[in-house]
C-alpha cells in the first residue's frame, strides 16, 4: 500500500510516515520542506504547497491508497492552510479517485458549542474556527471514506499504546500515540465515517478503535 502524508516534515509526521513504514507501506512525503525528510527505499520525500489548487496537487498524489492531513501553520495561515488547504486536498483526492482521507483534527472541533465563547479557548478560537470548518466540509461535502481523530493535549511523554476514544473530557496524548492512532486507521474501515476523540487510556489503540 501508499500513503501519502502532507505535513511529514512535522511531529506527527515524523512519526507517522515511521509507523506506516513499520507497517509495510510506502509513504510519500509531503512537505513545504521535504529536505527535512529522511528519503530510503520506502519514503520518497516531495515538495507540497497547500495554497496551490486542487487541480495542481493531483500531480503529487500519484496513486496512493491512502491520504493523510497531518499539516498544519501553527497559527500563521489559518485560513490558507489548516482550513482551506485541507479541502484543497480533499477535492485533489476526489480529482485523483482517492477515496481514503484520514484527518487529524482537534478536541471537539466539530463541536463549536463546547469552545464559543469560552474563555478557556479565547487564544485558540481561530485555530478553532480553521479546524471546524475543515472537518465539517470534510464530512458534509465529499464522498470520502474519511476518519476525523481529535486529539486533546500533545504530549512529548513516551507513548504507551493505550488510549480512550471519545472520552467525557480532553485529556493528554503521547504524539507516538496520536500517530499510531492515525496509521492504525489507514485500513480499518471500522473507523471509516467517524469522528473520534481521543485521549490516554487503557485499551490497546487498535481494540480501542474498533469500539469507536
Amino acid at each position: 500500500m501508499k500513503a501519502f502524508i502532507t505535513g511529514a516534515s512535522g511531529r506527527i509526521g515524523k512519526l507517522l510516515t515511521a509507523d506506516l513504514v513499520k507497517r509495510g507501506v510506502n509513504v510519500i512525503a509531503a512537505s513545504r520542506h521535504p529536505e527535512a525528510v529522511s528519503a530510503s527505499d520506502k519514503v520518497f520525500p516531495v515538495e507540497f504547497d497547500l495554497k496551490a489548487p486542487a487541480k495542481t496537487m493531483v500531480y503529487s498524489l500519484k496513486d496512493a491508497d491512502a491520504v493523510y492531513f497531518v499539516a498544519g501553520s501553527r497559527g500563521k495561515d489559518l485560513l490558507q492552510v489548516d482550513a482551506f488547504g485541507a479541502v484543497s486536498l480533499m477535492k485533489a483526492c476526489e480529482l485523483a479517485g482517492i477515496k481514503r482521507f484520514i484527518m487529524l483534527s482537534s478536541f471537539d472541533a466539530t463541536k463549536p458549542e463546547v469552545w464559543q465563547d469560552n474563555p478557556d479557548f479565547a487564544s485558540l478560537a481561530d485555530y478553532y474556527v480553521a479546524k471546524y470548518f475543515a472537518d465539517e466540509w470534510l464530512i458534509h461535502n465529499t464522498d470520502l471514506n474519511y476518519t476525523i481523530l481529535q486529539a486533546s493535549y500533545l504530549s512529548e511523554e513516551p507513548g504507551t499504546g493505550l488510549i480512550q476514544v471519545n472520552p467525557p473530557a480532553m485529556g493528554q496524548n503521547a504524539l507516538e500515540d496520536v500517530a499510531q492512532t492515525l496509521a492504525e486507521c489507514m485500513d480499518m474501515p471500522a473507523t471509516y465515517k467517524k469522528v473520534i476523540t481521543m485521549c490516554q487510556g487503557q485499551t490497546p489503540i487498535e481494540e480501542a478503535l474498533l469500539m469507536a
